[in-house]
């Protein structure tokens, strides 16, 4: 709770405002009791009519004045609240998009979801009834033993003893409560994530006649929730039979008491009727506040989990390297860089050097799960390395501000993931403020035109969410024309030409070559024939490269690039003759 506030002040002047209203609505509430005894004593015992209407027509007042208090108040708690909410999902969000993939990877997606919902919802919740009950009942509780010392006498020293059994009962229930409240928002997110799953893969899920198995995972994980939800049940129930059961018995002493005393003499009807309203009021209050309390073991794990998110540092920091120091241009260097993924047992890459100038392309081949596309994670900073050093522009890419180091690079990523809007507005992520011709001028590098050409509104045709309605070839090419429209210095391509046929890949690399200038160009590949005329290849091979060169080179010095070439293209008689012709 300390660092939810921390981030997100409340506005003193609201809650001042909304504390004296508050008060004012307790004060109305506890002078009623007090008018109802005058009445009794004073007109209904002497048969006083003109008493009687006086006192009523007083309470009437004071019963609107109350309510139009009550309403001010629980709309500026609302305010407050939803406000607040606001604030906070604003915070996680901005956090969240801070975060590197390391972290990203630590929470999991459906967590992160949970934790920007259904957790935000529950704390507004919890202030909402802390800011309209936890202020009232207070105030009424103590108003309630002061009004019932002073009428009730002896009377009111009942509530000695009702008072501790409740909150003892209170804070058992409570304790008990509270041991489920994290375990019950873990399988939530649990529930999520195999939702989340299930609708990413629903073709999956479909094409291999998994539906039953998937629904019985699912079905596992929510009896699993809703058994734990149970347990949590059974005990919350306890608590309203334990308040019924030490009210009635209070109520039942009070007004035994209070016959008693009536009948000696020692006290008027009046004060007897006051004063059970007072003791009424101090239990319902005490009530009240139970049910805030009832909720604050959840509320608490629910501000826990949304604390943990705002207070984990992104473990990509920013430099101080300022731009206009920048002496080189689209240059790339690793220098004995040696990564690990979080929580790996061994290093995925193990000492990798090379360098890419400016006008080069530089290509990466390997087997498959051998560390390619992790030494492309580098170079924008998605991860860092353990050892070594990546140089962009002859500067440890740590030093540069992320901002500016991202600036810098237009990244095609293995996964193409694509925005719901139009088609125009997804190139935009890579130049703001875009226009048509500049869609144009990408779409025609990217060889993405032909096909948007055909659609009925062009570059104002919807794409769905995650570009569901596009190929993967379309999607593959909306990814590098949204690249090419950043223009910048160094071109990151992480297997970016796998869906394309063989026609279109010769087409874009010479698109490619027309276009990007004196600009650096980076790719991971799969096909011989998309990387044949690269500038460097590189071939890694259990995350260390074994081979270093041009094509020609290659077929000659590694074995490993030679076995690929042979299985793509054909033999050794075949190879070169094969190759001049892609």
């Amino acid at each position: 709770m300390k660092t939810i506030f921390s981030k997100v002040k409340l506005k003193s002047r609201q809650i001042i405002l909304l504390f004296a209203l508050v008060l004012l609505s307790a004060i109305g509430q506890m002078l009623l009791p007090s008018f109802l005894a005058q009445m009794i004593s004073h007109g209904v015992a002497e048969g006083e009519n003109r008493v009687i209407w006086m006192y009523a027509i007083i309470m009437a007042g004071v019963t609107v004045f109350s309510c139009i208090i009550s309403f001010l108040s629980v709309k500026i708690a609302s305010y407050i609240s939803t406000d607040f909410a606001a604030q906070l999902r604003n915070q996680v969000f901005s956090k969240v998009q801070e975060f590197s993939a390391a972290e990203m990877d630590k929470f999991g997606t459906a967590s992160l979801v949970t934790r920007s919902t259904s957790d935000i919802t529950n704390v507004q919740n919890f202030l909402t009834l802390m800011l309209r009950i936890g202020l009232l009942a207070p105030m009424m509780a103590a108003a309630g033993l002061i009004f019932s010392a002073a009428t009730g006498g002896e009377v009111s020293s009942v509530l000695l003893i009702a008072i501790p059994v409740l909150l003892i009962a209170l804070t058992v229930i409570v304790v008990l409560a509270s041991r489920y409240s994290i375990s019950l928002r873990k399988k939530l997110d649990q529930i999520n994530r195999l939702f989340l799953e299930s609708l990413e893969g629903v073709r999956v899920i479909r094409a291999f006649n998994r539906q039953k198995a998937e629904s019985e995972r699912f079905e596992n994980a929510n009896r699993d929730y809703a058994v734990t939800a149970m347990a949590a049940g059974r005990i919350t129930s306890l608590l309203m039979p334990a308040i019924s059961v030490i009210f009635g018995v209070t109520t039942a002493a009070v007004l035994g008491m209070g016959a008693y005393y009536v009948n000696t003499g020692a006290m008027e009807v009046g004060s007897l009727v006051a004063n059970s309203q007072y003791i009424s009021m101090v239990l319902t209050s005490v009530m009240m506040l139970s049910l805030v309390i009832m909720m604050f073991p959840t509320s608490y794990a629910c501000a826990k989990r949304i604390s943990e998110v705002l207070e984990t540092e992104s473990s990509i920091r920013d430099g101080k390297f300022s731009m206009k120091e920048k002496t080189m241009h689209a240059t790339v260097e690793f220098r004995h860089v040696t990564f690990a993924y979080p929580g790996a047992d061994e290093p995925i890459l193990k000492d990798i050097s090379f360098i890419s100038r400016p006008g080069e392309v530089t290509a990466i081949i390997g087997g498959t799960g051998r560390g390619k596309s992790s030494i492309l994670k580098l170079i924008p900073r998605l991860y860092d390395p353990m050892f070594g050093e990546v140089l962009i522009d002859g500067i440890n890419a740590k030093e540069y501000r992320t901002e500016d180091l991202r600036s810098m690079i237009g990244y095609v990523p293995q996964k193409n993931v694509l925005f719901s809007g139009n088609i125009g507005e997804n190139l935009n992520f890579g130049k703001e403020n875009g226009t048509e011709e500049d869609w144009e001028q990408a779409a025609g590098i990217a060889c993405a035109d032909e096909f948007i050409s055909k659609r009925k509104q062009g570059y104002y045709d919807m794409i769905a969410q995650g570009g569901t309605n596009l190929s993967g070839g379309q999607r593959q090419r909306m990814a590098i024309a949204r690249a090419m429209m950043k223009k910048p210095e160094i071109y990151v391509f992480d297997d970016s030409f796998s869906a394309l046929d063989m026609k279109t890949d010769r087409q874009l690399r010479e698109n490619l070559k027309k276009n990007i200038g004196d600009a650096t160009v980076i790719m991971v590949a799969q096909r011989i024939s998309t990387i044949v005329d690269a500038d460097r290849i590189l071939v890694v091979d259990d995350g260390q490269i074994v081979g270093n060169g041009t094509h020609e080179e290659l077929l000659k010095s590694c074995s490993l690039y030679r076995e690929i070439a042979e299985i793509q293209l054909g033999k050794e008689a075949d190879l070169n003759e094969k190759c001049n012709h892609i």
